[in-house]
């Protein structure tokens, strides 16, 4: 199994975590922006129960007063006009969409078409006030009366299809940020549980160095895979210093024994030359080539007994390194 490393680890989990809490704040903020404008399609819609009822009220009032002041209706008019269109095709600047499913937008064609018919009749009454025909007037006042609930209860329709539609989207909306808080709160737990072995890893590594210093364990043993590439090569680094050490030490102390081993050898070697020197001491030349053999035999001598002690300085100065990693 690969290892990965501490430092992988860190990175993707803070990267999770940011791209996690970036997403539900965004998703958030956008949600909360649509639910204004749902706010306002459906304040718009409610407005139009109102125009209706406002345009029937001016009408029979005008029939009374026999008045041909028409600014009132025809502003009802002009603004149910414009709200129905916003409803039904959307708004740019108002950045409104269009109708969202097929249902509304079927309930505002019913309205619409009625709206026709209603548009209709608001020119013909004010054709007929102004003529001052009383049949003509009559028959727009019965359509009014007749018809003004029609157009009444299909607005109030699309008034409840909307807020339907906004409820079931505010429930979704709910439902995704209990989901995605949940999902942050438990991928966090899991960055904490993570982090927390990281430093359970390190902890151990610390306390296993420790040990060695002491003198209480010889080696690092391998570390668990989960603790992290970092720690394991740490390990493996560490091993192999104290093996390169304690290789060191044994080749000095082989190489020390060994000396002490050639020069008692010499020692020896010198001491038979001696007994052999004083059964020969009238040998003049034999004398002398015997004089130069104990010379190299001495110098021979004199540099083991030199190198015994810079082997032995080297014993001295590992033993005094591993001393204060103890001592520390």
């Amino acid at each position: 199994m690969k290892k990965i490393s501490v430092s992988q680890k860190i990175k993707v989990i803070g990267a999770f975590l940011l791209l996690a809490v970036f997403s539900v704040i965004s998703v958030t903020i956008y949600l909360n922006q649509k639910n204004k404008k749902d706010a306002l399609i459906v304040n718009m819609a409610g407005k139009q129960r109102m125009l209706t009822q406002k345009i029937t009220k001016s009408i029979f009032s005008l029939s009374q007063t026999k008045s041909h002041n028409f600014g009132e209706i025809e502003s009802a008019v002009d603004e149910f006009e414009a709200n129905i269109k916003v409803l039904q095709y959307g708004d740019d600047f108002l950045k409104i969409a269009p109708a969202p499913n097929e249902q509304i937008d079927h309930q505002l064609q019913i309205v619409t078409q009625l709206w026709s018919q209603f548009s209709q009749n608001i020119e013909n009454f004010k054709v007929a006030l102004n003529d001052g025909n009383q049949e003509a007037l009559l028959k727009t006042l019965l359509y009014f009366e007749t018809s003004n609930n029609q157009l009444l209860q299909e607005v109030d329709q699309v008034v409840t299809l909307y807020t339907d539609y906004i409820e079931t989207k505010n429930t979704f909306i709910k439902n995704f940020q209990y989901t995605a808080f949940g999902f942050v709160f438990v991928f966090a737990l899991y960055s904490i549980i993570q982090l927390k072995q990281i430093e359970q890893h390190a902890k151990d590594l610390i306390q296993k160095s420790k040990q060695i210093s002491r003198g209480e364990i010889d080696t690092i043993t391998p570390l668990n895979v989960d603790g992290g590439k970092e720690f394991v090569e740490i390990a493996d680094n560490l091993n192999c210093f104290i093996n390169k050490v304690a290789s060191a030490m044994d080749y000095s102390q082989n190489a020390f024994e060994q000396s002490k081993l050639a020069s008692q050898k010499l020692e020896n070697l010198t001491d038979e030359f001696d007994h052999i020197i004083k059964e020969l001491e009238n040998r003049s030349d034999v004398m002398k080539q015997i004089d130069k053999s104990e010379d190299i035999v001495i110098e021979s001598t004199e540099e083991l007994l030199k190198t015994t002690k810079k082997l032995q300085l080297l014993k001295n100065e590992l033993d005094t390194l591993l001393l204060n990693c103890k001592q520390k």
